[in-house]
């Protein structure tokens, strides 16, 4: 019966243009859920990467193009949904130094908006994107849910604001709230800005010397198939609801043993340059992340499908089928 039901709800997915928010979006599409997609607005009609779905996926996605900073455009994007995937943020933790009035706009604003729409219109699920950039530097490991947070970018500052709040929702109002953290994910169509397709780029456009930022911190990588299941786990999961759950591997390796790893795999001959542009703020480089998933575990029957290699091995493949995607060499923030 349960299964019966979590088919024919209708779901949306802020954020769906995005890297995880596409992903998640094409997964629940081929579960045959009636998928909306919330897409930023832009006057090209782009739908970001998901113009890159096959059509058999994308003509069954209703595409809503809005901004979640505007709370009109969200509150009447929601009416009619079970489910909502709020997924939408600005992500890249160099820009937040540089404009950290936009992520306040985008990541808390934007998330108040969902929330109170949820409220006016009767919302039965909502789940809320954090991040494992709110714990900053792990005190302990492996990082559970009861780890203390540390603002060390204005990003993170606003991604602990927007899961405070939502947790603020579910106390208040008995909001049906979850706070989903996924630790860093990658994979097919995550941006330039991010270490994983930095590294592969430089190494696919036959670059000798790959230019990275700090190569000691550690991190725990979800392959984005598997960020995107623990989502969908939570989501039929009614004991998750006033819950904060980590999706991680459990797994942490350095960023320097990952480009060599890389480097192995594509061209053994390149060497690992330390650029200063690209070291971060001394107090605020977050330098070990490994995650505790045993509270997703103990909720539902998640696990990762995908081991690092093979998750590599899948985006090496992608990166290189779409290297015109990437502006090599160029630091992006």
């Amino acid at each position: 019966k349960k299964g019966a039901e979590t088919m024919s709800r209708t779901v949306m997915v802020t954020g769906a243009d995005g890297f995880i928010g596409s992903h998640l979006t094409e997964e629940l599409v081929k579960k045959g859920h009636k998928v909306k997609a919330f897409c930023y607005y832009n006057s090209f009609g782009k739908w970001g990467w998901l113009d890159t779905l096959p059509d058999e996926i994308k003509n069954e996605i209703e595409v809503f193009m809005g901004d979640i900073r505007d709370p009109n455009g969200v509150r009447t994007a929601m009416k009619g949904q079970d489910i909502v995937y709020h997924l939408a943020a600005l992500i890249a933790i160099p820009f937040s130094y540089h404009s950290p009035d936009s992520y306040v706009d985008t990541n808390i604003k934007g998330t108040l908006n969902v929330l109170n729409a949820a409220r006016d219109v009767g919302t039965q699920r909502l789940l809320v994107t954090s991040t494992s950039e709110v714990y900053g530097t792990a005190q302990y490991v492996p990082i559970d849910e009861k780890h203390p947070y540390q603002g060390q970018s204005p990003y993170s500052a606003t991604k602990i604001g927007a899961d405070r709040l939502a947790e603020s929702f579910y106390r208040s109002f008995d909001l049906p709230v979850t706070i989903v953290r996924p630790f860093n994910t990658y994979g097919p169509r995550q941006s330039g800005r991010a270490v994983i397709p930095t590294i592969i780029t430089q190494l696919l456009s036959g670059a000798k010397e790959i230019k990275l930022g700090s190569l000691t911190p550690t991190r725990d990588f979800n392959y984005v198939k598997d960020t995107a299941a623990g989502f969908m786990a939570i989501a039929d999961c009614e004991k998750a609801i006033g819950q904060e759950i980590n999706i991680a591997t459990g797994e942490e390796i350095s960023i320097g043993m990952l480009a060599e790893e890389l480097i192995r795999q594509i061209n053994p001959e390149a060497k690992i340059v330390c650029e200063q542009e690209r070291l971060r703020p001394e107090n605020s480089e977050v330098n070990r992340l490994l995650g505790d998933a045993s509270k997703l575990r103990s909720m539902t029957d998640w696990k990762p499908a995908y081991t690092f290699e093979q998750g590599l091995a899948e985006t090496i493949a992608w990166i290189r089928e779409h290297m015109d995607s990437f502006r090599v060499g160029v630091y992006a923030l």
